[in-house]
């Protein structure tokens, strides 16, 4: 299928690309390493949305432009905040920017796959891992540097960090905020696979393109499933697990997958 390019959603922050049932969304800001501000976090919106509205697509890949995958939060437009007399409101800039980016990521019924090029700090590395499937390049570094800039977790790393790696290494990793290479994060189950550098982008194209030739009801319902309250109960999970067989066993894709597996083969 032909290769787009959606102007409108494309701007100097975010380059868009839709081919093959796949969203590509470059953070495109190389200068500031794809810092956050308040023009990036518009047209990122506005490329999820494209996403979410699109029912053509089977599955977004989110990675950063040059030598960074994000820098996090744009400290410079803090800066001016605090040079202009005032002191920043990080309340509405959650409540408005990074907690809906977050749940945009957890809510859309295709797969995220974040295909991390590069350094990965605070905010980004936060993203990073609020995806479905992460890719990193050998040159990756992941950074939950927030408590250098005097703050907490937060774009929901205080919720996925301990649930990948566990609660030992989150402390450590939230308190000391020291580097992880992507070879370590691969080792902790920060990440699910890390590529060569020149191999990245094919690498996390082919995982989307894997999923056309999978059910789309059924990804949806793995990932539902998987994202839907970890640390509940067995008997919980059986029960969603009991509903969501129900509803698949009744669709043309399980049927049609039926009758081919149990062809007889000659």
């Amino acid at each position: 299928s032909p290769v787009t390019e959606d102007p409108v959603k494309n701007s100097e922050r975010v380059r868009l690309t839709i081919a093959g049932g796949v969203a590509t969304i470059a953070l495109d800001r190389e200068a500031r390493m794809n810092a956050f501000d308040e023009a990036m976090h518009a047209s990122l919106r506005a490329a999820l949305a494209t996403a979410a509205t699109d029912a053509s697509l089977r599955a977004v890949i989110l990675t950063g432009s040059g030598r960074a995958f994000s820098s996090g939060q744009d400290l410079g437009e803090r800066a001016a905040t605090f040079a202009q007399g005032q002191v920043p409101d990080l309340r509405a800039s959650l409540e408005g920017n990074y907690n809906p980016l977050v749940r945009c990521l957890a809510q859309l019924p295709i797969p995220v796959i974040a295909a991390v090029n590069g350094i990965a700090f605070g905010a980004g590395a936060a993203l990073a891992i609020a995806c479905d499937i992460v890719v990193a390049a050998r040159s990756a570094r992941f950074q939950f540097g927030f408590i250098n800039v005097g703050l907490g977790p937060d774009s929901g790393a205080s919720w996925h960090l301990p649930r990948l790696v566990g609660p030992a290494r989150a402390m450590d990793l939230a308190l000391t905020a020291r580097p992880v290479s992507a070879e370590e994060a691969l080792a902790m189950g920060l990440v699910s696979r890390m590529v060569e550098d020149a191999d990245l982008a094919e690498t996390a194209a082919a995982i989307a393109r894997e999923f056309a030739t999978k059910s789309a009801p059924a990804v949806a319902a793995v990932k539902r499933q998987l994202r839907a309250n970890p640390a509940g109960t067995l008997d919980a999970a059986l029960d969603v697990e009991r509903d969501t067989q129900s509803l698949l066993g009744a669709s043309v894709e399980y049927r049609n997958a039926v009758l081919h597996f149990s062809r007889p083969r000659t």
